[in-house]
């Protein structure tokens, strides 16, 4: 994971996405600063900014930071604070990160996993040969345990995940595409292969 920077909202969601979600609680007496009833459905106005939301974060998942083509894989609008947690932040733009939809699936509801809007570059190390992403070992014990955690969850470290990280860097070495394009494509594996002086 790399730090996100957050981008603004679209001139248009207010009307788009804020004002309809806010509209639809209202009409559904959900109250705005509880925790959604369980088995409570809501309107998912959210996916009508998902266009700009893709855009906004240059097609890059916000969790596992590699770039993905939304004519082939499921994009998604994941809110970050669950929509079951707090129903007033479930039509907020701030609240959403975009993500591709097998780690918003794995990530859910939970939250345990680090905020790519609030985390600090370098905490997650990477070693470019084998894929295989772990803790900062510098960092301190609780950090790591943050870490380890996101990683844990978010399944960042599993089989697919790390064959992709190492895929990519492979192909940049055997300079199947320049730098300019591995940075845009796998911004994280250019962030840890250029942090280890490898590019």
């Amino acid at each position: 994971m790399l730090y996100v920077s957050p981008q603004p909202e679209p001139v248009d969601f207010d009307e788009k996405v804020r004002q309809k979600g806010l509209a639809h609680l209202a009409d559904k007496g959900i109250a705005l600063d509880r925790p959604l009833s369980k088995g409570t459905k809501i309107n998912s106005y959210w996916t009508g900014c998902l266009p700009e939301l893709y855009a906004a974060y240059s097609g890059v998942c916000a969790y596992v930071a590699v770039h993905f083509e939304r004519v082939t894989a499921n994009g998604s609008v994941d809110h970050f604070v669950a929509k079951s947690s707090r129903a007033d932040l479930s039509y907020e733009w701030s609240n959403y990160r975009l993500a591709c939809g097998r780690m918003n699936s794995r990530k859910n509801k939970y939250d345990d996993v680090l905020d790519p809007f609030s985390l600090t570059n370098g905490l997650f190390h990477l070693e470019c040969v084998t894929g295989r992403i772990y803790p900062n070992p510098a960092a301190d014990n609780d950090v790591k345990e943050l870490v380890n955690q996101t990683i844990k969850r978010l399944g960042l470290d599993d089989p697919d995940c790390r064959e992709l990280r190492a895929r990519h860097f492979s192909e940049y070495i055997s300079k199947q595409f320049d730098r300019t394009y591995f940075r845009r494509i796998s911004p994280f594996v250019w962030h840890e292969a250029n942090r280890q002086g490898l590019l």
